[in-house]
């Protein structure tokens, strides 16, 4: 884990970040599982990392990958992506957030 993580912050960070300029975030989450609470079992994670970039808008996220397919870094991130993950079948998705508010609780 430490290997990769090194390696994914010092090298494949470092190729998107200056076309990603007007993302909020770029943030990258390693995780460790842990024991479930109720079961007691530790269950492996089929990944290492979640990637997330928070956009102000649509729009925004768009013109990133423009600027990105315009520089030809496509085909770069592909390659360097050959040395960090087992498959290309990364999953990538948005999220709608929905918060609780607990102060009704205290």
């Amino acid at each position: 884990m430490e290997e990769f993580r090194n390696y994914y912050e010092s090298h494949h960070v470092k190729i998107v970040e200056k076309y990603m300029t007007s993302a909020k975030r770029y943030v990258r989450r390693y995780v460790r599982p842990q024991k479930n609470p109720m079961t007691g079992q530790v269950i492996e994670l089929d990944f290492d990392v979640v990637t997330e970039i928070w956009w102000e808008s649509r729009a925004d996220m768009e013109a990133a990958g423009k600027k990105l397919a315009a520089a030809n870094l496509f085909p770069v991130i592909h390659a360097d992506e050959e040395k960090l993950f087992s498959s290309h079948d990364n999953r990538t998705f948005t999220v709608d957030e929905c918060d609780s508010d607990f102060s009704q609780y205290r």
